[in-house]
């Protein structure tokens, strides 16, 4: 069995930064490409960022020089360190991995 568990979500003034992690855990785990969605109320989920095991990235147009993905492999952990945070990012960010979906994490973004 494999799970994903987020944190590092919570309540933030508009400018500040937040990190977010999510551990997969699971015996014998490995996935190629491991990221991040979010989504908020009335909106369509949607990638956030997205890391290879080799380091490439991928962002949204939207976050792209604000948040930066990470991971360590031998951890089996993805980051996403997100600066400048804007109101528009509130949202619930769900890590993902594979077939594996965390349960999410709220992120509320203050003005």
């Amino acid at each position: 069995q494999v799970q994903l568990v987020e944190s590092g979500g919570g309540l933030v003034q508009a400018g500040g930064s937040l990190r977010l992690s999510c551990a997969a855990s699971g015996r014998d785990f490995s996935a190629n490409a491991m990221g991040w969605y979010r989504q908020a109320p009335g909106k369509q989920r949607e990638l956030v960022a997205m890391i290879t095991k080799g380091g490439s990235t991928n962002y949204a147009a939207s976050v792209k020089g604000r948040f930066t993905i990470s991971r360590d492999n031998a951890k089996n952990t993805v980051y996403l360190q997100m600066n400048s945070l804007k109101p528009e990012d509130t949202a619930v960010y769900y890590c993902t991995a594979f077939i594996y979906w965390g349960q999410g994490t709220q992120v509320t973004v203050s003005s």
